[in-house]
């Protein structure tokens, strides 16, 4: 029989501190850039192609990350892994601070992605493990780490937008620093937690993964790394030139990052469905719905309306996706599964920003690119409706180890 698994008294704590590793790396470490880049694009005379490749840049570390991150897990353990690589994180946005240089700066970007992608694969398999300790919560208690890049996006959606009021055009690495300071404090009780970091990570190894099975649902993962990150890279540059200032674009970054502590409550039926990929399907729909929203113009209404369609289905793709694992696949292949994931979604967040970028230089106008993105999104979850459950893989608790 399968050792039992560790106990957790307060496991809603845990892992509300656990999603800090996603709200630095994540919800600061990436989507901040979109707060700062109008800044940026005009001060160092960047064109949108190069503007979208710090995002590409950044996109490509997370996919590197992915990939080693079962061998570093299995080397330093998951807590370890995950504290470290949110360390690695907060070193980054410093750097970003420091230099206006273009070499730098992309630097920064892969750093940052990397680090976030050992934290985010890390903490979704830990998270994954303390949440087992609560069967009959399981669902509800991941959607909780989940929560954690809305944090991040609140947080630096109240800040970064007045900073660069405040101190006037080029004040982009005021933002970076603020940023750092911000994630510095949120680090604290990351390393402090008592997360059973030796028996949640035994009996973590490596395991193969077939990709035929869930070669479809891979594709509409990738689909939404695509669409999503275009969203989140230009969405403000859109609000910007449709005449919205720092408090109309920090109310539209504050509404996405808020939607995310609502998505337990509204999703938490919907990730309980152990029906291959309908629950991807449910929500990835929602999610293409904000993201088309802002085809019909700059109203402010029709904009925070988008904001909190996107952002409360947005954070849940993703918890949909680790949902799908943990029902298909047994924990010691969690981390494997996820990271394989999350490759998919890395490739895909990887291309889009410069793509979008690139659309945005050849026709000059960020609505055809926005249009681009919500239809990859509507497409990703067409395909995850035919993802079906996993039939070789035993689940979660039936049977016996051999």
């Amino acid at each position: 029989m399968r050792a039992p698994a560790p106990s957790y008294p307060h496991p809603a704590r845990l892992i509300l501190i656990l999603s800090l590793a996603p709200t630095v790396g994540l919800g600061i470490g990436r989507f901040a850039y979109s707060l700062v880049l109008p800044d940026m694009r005009e001060q160092l005379a960047w064109s949108y192609s190069a503007a979208g490749f710090m995002n590409t840049i950044n996109a490509a570390g997370y996919l590197a990350g992915a990939l080693l991150a079962s061998r570093l897990i299995e080397r330093f353990g998951l807590a370890a892994s995950v504290r470290w690589s949110t360390l690695a994180c907060a070193l980054s946005l410093a750097l970003c601070a420091l230099s206006g240089n273009f070499v730098v700066l992309s630097f920064a970007r892969l750093l940052v992605g990397f680090a976030a992608a050992i934290g985010f694969v890390g903490g979704g398999a830990l998270a994954a493990t303390i949440a087992q300790s609560r069967p009959e919560r399981a669902n509800f208690l991941l959607s909780l780490f989940y929560a954690g890049p809305g944090v991040g996006i609140l947080a630096s959606g109240l800040i970064a937008p007045f900073v660069l009021q405040g101190f006037g055009a080029g004040s982009w690495w005021i933002v970076w620093w603020a940023m750092t300071l911000l994630s510095a404090i949120m680090i604290v009780p990351l390393m402090l937690a008592p997360l059973h970091a030796d028996a949640a990570a035994g009996g973590i190894v490596r395991t193969q993964f077939a990709v035929m099975p869930v070669l479809i649902y891979l594709a509409a993962y990738f689909l939404f790394g695509a669409g999503y990150i275009a969203y989140m890279t230009f969405m403000i540059a859109y609000v910007r030139d449709g005449g919205g200032g720092a408090a109309a674009q920090s109310a539209f970054w504050s509404l996405i990052g808020v939607s995310a502590f609502v998505t337990p409550w509204v999703w938490g039926r919907v990730l309980a469905l152990d029906r291959g990929g309908l629950a991807t399907t449910i929500i990835l729909g929602v999610n293409a719905l904000g993201a088309s929203l802002p085809i019909f113009g700059h109203s402010p209404l029709l904009l925070a309306i988008s904001a909190l369609v996107f952002g409360v289905a947005f954070f849940a793709v993703v918890g949909s996706t680790t949902a799908f694992v943990r029902f298909n696949y047994p924990p010691q292949s969690w981390p494997t599964a996820i990271a394989a994931m999350t490759i998919a979604f890395g490739i895909g967040q990887t291309l889009g920003p410069i793509v979008v970028g690139a659309i945005t230089d050849a026709v000059g106008s960020l609505s055809f690119a926005l249009n681009v993105s919500a239809a990859m999104l509507a497409l990703g979850a067409l395909l995850s409706a035919f993802q079906r459950k996993v039939p070789s893989q035993r689940r979660p608790g039936e049977g016996r180890d051999p």
